[in-house]
């Protein structure tokens, strides 16, 4: 069991900078690959960045690409979203997620997601 705990969110200035954390309990955190996602009011679930279990693959949705940036730190159970130059639309509950096993193939698929924080607001306002 894996259990998570975001962190960090708050109201920002467009172009403005955020990092996220995520804390996991337990002793198993390296073997778990880790995700964040995003949901905007009246929107489902969107796929913002993944970190493979020793940090060496990471993913992207392309929306964010060049200004976010997924790191983790197995020593301290903790996996990280550094936000630069956000924008408005990227206003959101931010979550993260961990998962045993994901292919690349399914690694922006919400259901491949077995534990799951209780997510923090990320507001920008322009």
């Amino acid at each position: 069991q894996v259990q998570l705990v975001e962190s960090g969110g708050g109201l920002v200035q467009a172009g403005g900078s955020l990092r996220l954390s995520c804390a996991a309990s337990g002793h198993t955190f390296s073997s778990v690959a880790m995700a964040w996602f995003r949901q905007a009011p009246g929107q489902e679930r969107e796929f913002v960045a993944a970190v493979g279990r020793n940090g060496g693959s990471t993913y992207y949705t392309d929306s964010v690409k060049g200004r976010f940036t997924i790191s983790r730190d197995n020593a301290k159970n903790t996996v990280y979203l550094q936000m630069n130059s956000l924008k408005p639309e990227d206003t959101a509950v931010y979550y993260c997620a961990g998962a045993w096993t994901v292919s690349v193939t399914v690694v922006r698929n919400p259901a491949e997601y077995r534990y799951w924080g209780q997510g923090t607001q990320v507001t920008v306002s322009s």
